[in-house]
C-alpha cells in the first residue's frame, strides 16, 4: 500500500511539473528585442476599446542605430502616441507617451511572456498618479505569422477600466525584408589618428 501512494505522489507530482511552463518556454530581453525589431514598417487594421472600433495604423521603427523601437501610434492625427522600447542592461523596458500627457513605463515580464507574446508590466510613469489617474498599465504583443495583435489595459481610479485593442497586419510587406542601413563610421579621435 505505501508503494503505492509513493508512486501515486510522485506521478501527480510529475504531471504537475510538466504542466507548469517550462524555462526555455519563457523568453529572453534580448531575444525579444530582436522581435520588436523585426515589426518594422507600416502595420494596419482596426483598434477598439469596449464597443467602440475603428480602422488603425501603427509604424514601427528604428531609431538610434537600431537600439531603439520606435512605435507610433495613429501617426499623423491628433491622437497620434508614441512607445519607445529599447534594452536597459539586462531588461527589455518600454515608455508610452500617451496623448493624455502621461508616460506610464513598463518592462517585459519574462516570467510570463513567451517568443510569441511578450507581456509588459507596469514599474511606474511620469506625469500620473496610478492610485487616482487614467492610464496603460500593462500590455501583450501577440504575433501570429503576419498578423499583431497589441492588448493594453487602461486603469484609472486605481483599478482597471478596459482594454485597447489593436488587431493588425503589415501593411508594406516589402518593409519586412528591409534592413537598417549600417550606422556612418565614427571619426577616430584626433590622438588615435597616427
Amino acid at each position: 500500500m505505501n508503494r503505492f501512494i509513493a508512486a501515486a505522489s510522485f506521478f501527480v507530482a510529475a504531471q504537475s511539473l510538466a504542466a507548469e511552463p517550462s524555462a526555455s518556454a519563457q523568453v529572453e530581453p534580448k531575444a525579444a528585442f530582436e522581435r520588436l525589431k523585426s515589426l518594422a514598417g507600416d502595420w494596419q487594421g482596426q483598434a477598439g476599446h469596449g464597443d467602440k472600433s475603428f480602422p488603425a495604423v501603427v509604424t514601427y521603427k528604428l531609431a538610434s542605430n537600431g537600439t531603439v523601437v520606435m512605435e507610433t501610434l495613429m501617426p499623423g492625427t491628433p491622437h497620434e502616441m508614441i512607445s519607445m522600447y529599447h534594452l536597459d542592461g539586462g531588461e527589455l523596458v518600454m515608455t508610452h507617451y500617451c496623448a493624455a500627457g502621461n508616460q506610464p513605463r513598463m518592462k517585459l515580464d519574462t516570467a510570463a511572456s513567451t517568443k510569441d507574446e511578450l507581456k509588459f508590466a507596469f514599474v511606474g510613469g511620469t506625469n500620473l498618479d496610478p492610485a487616482k489617474d487614467g492610464h496603460i498599465h500593462s500590455g501583450t504583443l501577440k504575433f501570429d505569422g503576419a498578423a499583431l495583435r497589441a492588448d493594453w489595459s487602461f486603469w484609472a481610479g486605481g483599478k482597471e477600466q478596459g482594454h485597447n485593442l489593436f488587431d493588425l497586419k503589415r501593411s508594406n510587406a516589402a518593409a519586412a525584408s528591409a534592413t537598417p542601413p549600417a550606422a556612418p563610421a565614427r571619426p577616430q579621435s584626433p590622438e588615435k589618428k597616427k
